[in-house]
């Protein structure tokens, strides 16, 4: 959207004015916001998809034997794949949505276009922005908390990994640490009867070893940052949108064009 419409007016205030007015007419806040947010979703569905994938693939290796023990776990990383992809989707688009808000609503946009005035239905429409963003907000907070779950199950088992090395360098006894365990089935990732739903000692400290741990765990954590990332993004959606909703107020009540 070109904010000045007149030709005649760039001739008159000359290439750097015009420019400067272009600029100015461009909604930072929500132009920042956009982007932190389609790059947290982008972190968030991509290394999160391929971290579900990579943590099916260990703990069908070396917690569990039978097939019927991940099943419920194979079903349930397949289903939030899908929601990953529809996430991915819905952010997208409702980006998009909140900068097009963003221009309309801008003061500098408004100063521009002298002869717009907001309405009703745009003050309503600011309003729903609000309210929309500020409950996916909320949401997402759970799903950050959420996403921290699967990177401290990581980083408990890394630590026990280094204890068991430690153990293994400065006792003789090959037994010393063999009782250090970590139970995939305290996680929720297996039922209870599963068998051996955990790997102890040696085993343990050679899982730990594998590209496979290394690289499953990297991603949780840069699907970690992600969420971390785009909840900094709606948060600021919130702000430019209050605030461009309180211009729009406070300039309907003084009858001002805007």
């Amino acid at each position: 959207m070109f904010p000045v419409r007149q030709p005649w007016l760039c001739k008159a205030l000359g290439c750097y004015d015009c420019c400067v007015r272009c600029f100015g007419a461009v909604p930072y806040p929500s132009l920042v916001a956009t982007l932190l947010c389609f790059a947290g979703m982008a972190l968030f569905c991509g290394c999160g998809h391929e971290a579900l994938t990579q943590t099916e693939v260990l703990v069908e290796t070396y917690f569990a034997r039978n097939i019927q023990d991940y099943v419920a776990m194979a079903s349930f990383v397949k289903y939030f794949q899908y929601v990953i992809y529809g996430l991915a989707s819905f952010f997208f688009l409702y980006g998009i949505l909140l900068l097009a808000e963003g221009f309309y609503t801008t003061s500098a946009v408004k100063q521009t276009f002298g002869e717009f005035r907001s309405t009703t239905c745009g003050r309503c429409l600011s309003l729903t922005f609000i309210v929309v963003t500020y409950i996916l907000a909320v949401i997402w907070l759970v799903v950050f908390a959420f996403t921290a779950i699967p990177v401290f199950f990581f980083f408990n088992m890394a630590q026990t990994c280094h204890n068991i090395n430690i153990l293994a360098e400065t006792t003789p006894s090959i037994n010393q640490h063999g009782w250090i365990c970590m139970d995939a089935r305290q996680y929720g990732l297996l039922p209870w009867n599963a068998m051996p739903g955990k790997a102890c000692g040696m085993t343990l400290a050679s899982i730990c070893k594998t590209s496979e741990f290394h690289a499953t765990y990297d991603l949780f954590i840069a699907a970690f940052a992600g969420a971390g990332i785009a909840l900094l993004a709606l948060f600021l959606y919130v702000v430019a949108t209050t605030y461009n909703y309180a211009v729009l107020r406070f300039l309907g009540r003084k009858g001002l064009r805007c």
